[in-house]
Formats: C-alpha cells, sequence, structure tokens
C-alpha cells in the first residue's frame, strides 16, 4: 500500500502550484490529490524501483510560453524528416503545423481524457494533471495507408509540456506511425506524453518512437496499446538522449492469433538516466510475442529496463519471449535489467534473459590486427551490436536514418 508523504519536495510543490493553473475537471484534481497524498514514487514502490523519481527530480518549471510564427517556422525548418511523411507538428505542447493527413487517415484536435491506471502510474497522473491538448487520429476499415504519419513533438523553451493522443486503427488496416520526440541540448525542458493505441482486428502497424531530446531535458512517456485479433504489430525505439527518461509500453493482446514484435535500443551516455518499462498482458489464446533490447551504457550513465509478461489462464498457446542485452563501457556506467513473468496457463512457451558485458577482447583484438585503430575497431563492434536491431526492418531509407542516428551518437560519446 502507498503510504502518505510527511513533506512535499521542491518539484512536488512547483507541480501542485502549476497544476492549480490549469482548468480543473475531476480527474485532474483526483491527480493532483494523489501527489499531494503520496508524492513522486520512490524505490519503495516496485514499479519504481530503479527510477526513484522523488530523488531525480529536483524542480519543475511552468508552463513553456507561446512561440511566435517566426520561431515555429524555423523550429520546423530545422527538423529533418526520418522519411518523407505526412507530419503533425506539436512545440511546446501545442499543435503548430499540419500536413495533409493520406487517404484513410483522419486526425482533429481533441481534449485529452484524464485518467490513469493506479497510484504508481505516475506518467498517467502527470499527464492527467497538465494535458489540455491532444490530436484524435482515426485509419479507417481496410485503408492501405503508404504515407507514413509523424507526429512530432518538440520542446523550443524552458519549461513543462504535456499532451495526450488517441490513436484507432480500423480493422483490415495497414499504416506506418512515427512518434518523435525532439528538443535542444542545454533545454531543462519537461515533457510528458501519454497514447492511447486501438489495433483492430487484422491491421499491420508499425510504430517507430524515437527520442532524441537535448541532454538537460526530462522525458515522462507512455504507449497504452490494446491489440485485436490477428493483428501484426511491429514496434521500434530507440532513445539517444535526455537526462531524465521514462519511456513506458503497456500492450493488451485481447484478440486471438495476434503478432507482436518490439525491438529497441537505448543509448545512454553523460549523467543520463534511461528507464524502458514494459507490461504485455496476454488474455487470449493464440499470441506470438517477441521482444529484444540492446543497450549501450558509457561514462556515467544509468539504464534500466523493466520487462513484465503475464499469461492469463485462457491464453493457451502463447509464445512470448524477451531478451535484453547491454554493453557497459566505463567503470562508472550502470544497468539494471529486470525481466518478469507471470504465467497462469499450462500450455505456453515462454522465456526471457538478460546479459551485461563489455566488449570482448578477442572480437576487439581480431580487428586490431588487421591495422584498424583500436578507437575505431571498438565503435565498428558497438554498432554491429545495437544496428543488428533494426536489420529486419523492411523500409531501406528507415533503417538508413536509425543506423546514422546511432553512428552520430557513439561519435559524440565514444
Amino acid at each position: 500500500m502507498l503510504k502518505r508523504v510527511e513533506k512535499l519536495t521542491q518539484a512536488e510543490e512547483a507541480m501542485l502550484a502549476a497544476a492549480a493553473r490549469v482548468p480543473a475537471s475531476a480527474g485532474r484534481d483526483s491527480a493532483a490529490g494523489l501527489l499531494r497524498e503520496r508524492g513522486l514514487p520512490t524505490r519503495r514502490v516496485e514499479a519504481w524501483h530503479y527510477t526513484d523519481l522523488r530523488n531525480l527530480i529536483k524542480g519543475f518549471p511552468g508552463p513553456v510560453e507561446s512561440e511566435s510564427k517566426p520561431e515555429v517556422e524555423a523550429w520546423l525548418g530545422s527538423i529533418t524528416a526520418i522519411v518523407p511523411s505526412a507530419r503533425l507538428s506539436f512545440l511546446n505542447g501545442r499543435l503548430v503545423a499540419e500536413d495533409a493527413m493520406p487517404t484513410g487517415v483522419t486526425a482533429k484536435a481533441a481534449s485529452p481524457a484524464t485518467g490513469f491506471r493506479d497510484g504508481p502510474d505516475m506518467v498517467g497522473i502527470l499527464n492527467t494533471m497538465f494535458a489540455t491538448h491532444g490530436i484524435e487520429i482515426a485509419v479507417a476499415d481496410g485503408a492501405q495507408v503508404e504515407t507514413p504519419v509523424e507526429l512530432l513533438h518538440g520542446m523550443a523553451g524552458e519549461g513543462a509540456a504535456a499532451l495526450r493522443h488517441s490513436f484507432r486503427l480500423g480493422a483490415g488496416a495497414k499504416a506506418v506511425v512515427l512518434e518523435r520526440h525532439v528538443s535542444r541540448n542545454g533545454l531543462a525542458s519537461h515533457s510528458n506524453t501519454v497514447t492511447d493505441l486501438e489495433v483492430g482486428d487484422g491491421c499491420e502497424l508499425l510504430w517507430l518512437f524515437a527520442q532524441e531530446e537535448g541532454e538537460a531535458a526530462t522525458h515522462l512517456s507512455q504507449l497504452n496499446i490494446r491489440l485485436g485479433a490477428d493483428a501484426k504489430l511491429t514496434l521500434l525505439l530507440l532513445n539517444a538522449g535526455g537526462t531524465l527518461v521514462r519511456r513506458e509500453v503497456d500492450i493488451v493482446s485481447s484478440g486471438e492469433n495476434s503478432e507482436l514484435s518490439i525491438r529497441g535500443v537505448n543509448l545512454i551516455g553523460g549523467t543520463s538516466h534511461i528507464d524502458v518499462t514494459t507490461v504485455l498482458q496476454h488474455e487470449v489464446p493464440g499470441v506470438t510475442a517477441n521482444e529484444l533490447f540492446r543497450n549501450v551504457a558509457t561514462e556515467r550513465g544509468h539504464g534500466v529496463f523493466q520487462g513484465q509478461i503475464r499469461v492469463a489462464k485462457e491464453a493457451q498457446k502463447t509464445d512470448a519471449r524477451m531478451a535484453c542485452n547491454t554493453l557497459l563501457l566505463s567503470d562508472e556506467a550502470e544497468f539494471s535489467a529486470k525481466p518478469e513473468l507471470e504465467i497462469f496457463a499450462d500450455d505456453v512457451q515462454c522465456g526471457h534473459g538478460a546479459t551485461v558485458t563489455d566488449i570482448v577482447d578477442e572480437h576487439l583484438f581480431y580487428l586490431r590486427a588487421r591495422g584498424i585503430p583500436e578507437r575505431e575497431a571498438r565503435s565498428m563492434l558497438v554498432q554491429a551490436f545495437v544496428q543488428e536491431v533494426f536489420d529486419d526492418l523492411e523500409d531501406e531509407g528507415m533503417r538508413d536514418a536509425l543506423d546514422a542516428r546511432i553512428v552520430t551518437w557513439l561519435e559524440h560519446h565514444g
């Protein structure tokens, strides 16, 4: 049971003061009441054991000031596309530009639905407290959307912003979605985004999450997914920025014979703390799920992976596997891995594993013996380790763009 805090921290006081300036609602009042009563989660809360949010968040800025049209245009012009896409651009928590959506896709501004799962759901609680804008996107039944839809989130000023989106993929539809988060280096921003995603029966969806915020940014985000029957979902994640990052993925497989693939790369350098927490809940028979994360931690970076697979009694014939592999490239870097299985069915194939290691000396010697300098040889081995995650990506342009981001990060932190 979560206990009441005796005294609020400076950051918690600032959050409550900022929330008091947001239009009130029953959901907002309830969320603020929970924060006032319990405070931000600490190591004593199991879901936050490796990310002591109360200790890590020292302050909380007010809302970002509205940006001028020239500032918006300059920012939009500075963001290079991963691949050509129909873009919805959110700057400082507001929709500032939108391309025409592809045939079969509709998008409209929506008042965020307030709500959170429970007391430990601090990402949802803070989002409920502060989100006043969001987008509602629907893909029509059977639509085969050839142009990717891009949700571009940016922070261009000191301050905090929150957004809540909903996305529905109709039965038999096919689409690609790019969810991106960027900000300038040195900008002490605080962003929070929650997306509720419904994947209909027989759908095929590729969802790419790319977080490349500046080295001083705090980023909290959550993707809540309900997966229909015979649906196929591929979820790719890249974290390559931020000082404090918590990315949550909660998936409920509620339709039989669905296929789920989660593949992620976490690049953790400087003094960054990056936490990826996934929960896969299998409720019906015949679901296949594969989860693979490759992590690189260097300098004084601290990474966290918490992956939980829950298989209900009714979910027979589930095939769920999870792997988390990490390279530690400095003595001061840390990585905490917590894979979990919770199985109530008796006819399943489930497994998990986690490894933490350094570069293998024999591999390094092999390259150096062929005249490759040590620094370059180490970089080549690290690149091969992480780029394998995206090797099966059919879109060569997207794969090349992700590989380029990995190379750039390694050059800066190598």
